[in-house]
């Protein structure tokens, strides 16, 4: 282990990341405690009493009342991958990627190509299984790709990577940090104790063209060719991982052709940047786009003003529908939730068209995560075939 255990923890946040925490605080025989926000415990302030250390999940903000209470106390604040590290053995050698954007599409074309070179490999972090429970996995010798959020950098103390990367860094979760400088602090913590900072430039010469679509993931795929060759990597395994990924669920993801109307789920683009990425990945076809959810403090008018001649219509949903339709002109209309827009796009697309999901948005006014909201996608378009 890296760091050193408590003897009793509160962990707050009981969704992935805290089951995570809490088994694996409980597997080495430390005392736990839980609260988590749908049974009201989070604001139990008694749950601090005899308390050597406070982990939470990445979902609960600092206003916590608990995570407030422990601060004022003097009580340690931990984020899960912070517990994490503690716990992984001394061997592993750690990778990590940040970025608004492209994190989860550059780790697993980094651990490819890694797994192509021959290099024992886990993934670990956001979209990912949750560091401290790979950590008791993993082998010494084991490179470890950690896909790290603004929400998991919070509250790091001693994280240290072997080598740390950063994709891109645009507004995003104000509505949780409050400010972009806020946001851009927490994400500049992946430099903090770093062996390693590999500088990159999305112009990386590469030795084969990335399989998935879009400027964005040729982007991506250059970052991590640069990691790769930066750890030993031959091209010609990078080139295999480049030819072969696929690209990521939920990210331009094609899911259907109906009556030579495509339909692509981008519902992973749960911001502004990422929605006009998504755009921009279909150039000058003709496009209905479905847009909206709850916003996250960012203005749409860059996303209005991503709006080519090549998009057809603009199908407005959820808690921003208004605020989007405001400033995207004529072409825009609200439609209330994603069945209707689906609805309104079968029923308005024509041959050679894309309907493209690309909400701008959290999912959290309608969905459980954009996860769900990609898999509802999916269900409705299959309807439309049916």
């Amino acid at each position: 282990m890296r760091g050193e255990l408590p003897g009793r923890a509160l962990v707050v946040g009981m969704a992935l990341s805290g089951e995570a925490a809490a088994g694996a605080l409980q597997r080495h025989g430390i005392a736990v405690l839980t609260a988590d926000r749908r049974d009201g415990t989070d604001e139990d302030l008694g749950l601090l009493d005899g308390v050597d250390v406070l982990v939470k999940s990445p979902g609960v903000p600092g206003d916590n009342p608990l995570v407030a209470e422990a601060r004022a106390r003097g009580i340690p604040v931990w984020s899960e991958v912070e517990l994490g590290y503690r716990l992984l053995p001394d061997g592993v050698q750690l990778l990590g990627v940040t970025g608004t954007k492209g994190k989860t599409t550059t780790v697993r074309l980094l651990g490819a190509m890694l797994e192509a070179a021959g290099r024992p490999v886990r993934l670990a972090g956001n979209e990912h299984a949750p560091l401290s429970e790979v950590a008791d996995e993993v082998e010494p010798g084991t490179w470890l790709v950690c896909e790290l959020t603004s929400f998991q950098l919070e509250d790091v103390h001693t994280l240290a990577l072997d080598v740390a990367v950063l994709l891109n860094l645009e507004p995003d979760h104000l509505d949780r940090h409050g400010s972009f400088e806020a946001y851009r602090d927490a994400k500049l913590r992946i430099f903090e104790r770093a062996g390693k900072t590999i500088e990159w430039s999305p112009d990386e010469p590469l030795p084969a063209e990335p399989r998935i679509r879009g400027a964005h993931n040729r982007e991506n795929a250059a970052a991590a060719t640069r990691v790769a060759r930066e750890l030993g990597v031959p091209d010609e395994a990078i080139c295999e991982a480049l030819v072969s990924f696929p690209g990521v669920e939920h990210r331009l993801e094609p899911i259907a052709e109906i009556d030579g109307v495509r339909w692509v789920n981008d519902s992973k683009a749960t911001n502004v940047a990422a929605a006009i990425r998504g755009l921009a990945a279909y150039g000058d076809e003709p496009v209905l786009l479905i847009v909206g959810g709850r916003g996250k403090g960012q203005s749409f008018r860059p996303l209005a003003g991503a709006l080519g001649p090549n998009v057809k219509a603009v199908y407005a949903i959820g808690e921003a529908a208004e605020e989007i339709t405001g400033v995207a002109g004529s072409r825009a209309v609200v439609v209330g939730d994603l069945a209707t827009a689906v609805a309104r796009a079968a029923g308005e697309a024509e041959p050679g068209d894309v309907v493209l999901l690309s909400p701008a948005c959290a999912s959290f006014d309608q969905f459980r995560d954009f996860v769900h909201r990609g898999e509802e996608f999916r269900r409705l378009v299959q309807n439309v075939e049916g």
